[in-house]
C-alpha cells in the first residue's frame, strides 16, 4: 500500500486534469492505485478545500451535458450523475424544478432521429423511436405525449 500524501496528490491532479472527476470516482482510482485509505480521504479533503472538487458544481455541468447534448430524460440524467458517483441528496438539489423539460429532449431527440428514419415504414420508424426514448429514461406518458405532438405523421411515411 502506498502511503505517500505528495504522490496521492500529484495522481489526483493528474486525473482532474483529464476530465472533471467526483469524489467517489478520485477517492475509487486513489484506492484503485494503491493508496491507503487516509491517504485518499486526506487527499479528496485538500483538493475540496482548494475548490478542485465540488460535487454540486460538477453535478450542475452532468446535468446540463445529460439534458443538452444527449437528450436525456430527467430521470435519465439523474441514473447518468449518480453512475458518475455524484450522492443522491445533491442530485435532488440539482434537479428541483426540471421535470417539465422531459417533453421537449423528447420532442428534440424526435425531431433528430426522424432525418436518419425518413425511408422507413412507419411502423418502423415508430418502433425504433419508442425504443430509443424508453432507452434514455422517458416515461411511457411523455413518449406517446412526444410521438403524438411531432410531425411523425403515418400518412407521411406510408
Amino acid at each position: 500500500m502506498k502511503d505517500s500524501h505528495a504522490e496521492a496528490k500529484h495522481y489526483a491532479l493528474k486525473l482532474l486534469s483529464y476530465k472533471g472527476r467526483s469524489e467517489k470516482e478520485v477517492e475509487e482510482r486513489l484506492r484503485k492505485k494503491g493508496f491507503e485509505k487516509t491517504v485518499a480521504s486526506s487527499t479528496i479533503r485538500y483538493l475540496k478545500s482548494i475548490g478542485l472538487i465540488d460535487d454540486a458544481a460538477f453535478a450542475e455541468i452532468l446535468k446540463r451535458e445529460a439534458l443538452g447534448a444527449r437528450l436525456l430524460s430527467v430521470n435519465g440524467a439523474k441514473r447518468y450523475l449518480f453512475s458518475r458517483g455524484i450522492p443522491a441528496d445533491v442530485i435532488t438539489g440539482v434537479f428541483a424544478g426540471d421535470e417539465n423539460t422531459d417533453r421537449d429532449n423528447a420532442r428534440s431527440l424526435i425531431e433528430k432521429k426522424l432525418r436518419v428514419l425518413r425511408d422507413c415504414p412507419a411502423e418502423t420508424a415508430k418502433r425504433r423511436l419508442y425504443n430509443l426514448l424508453a432507452r434514455r429514461g422517458y416515461s411511457w406518458e411523455t413518449i406517446m405525449s412526444a410521438l403524438r405532438d411531432s410531425n411523425f405523421n403515418q400518412e407521411d411515411k406510408a
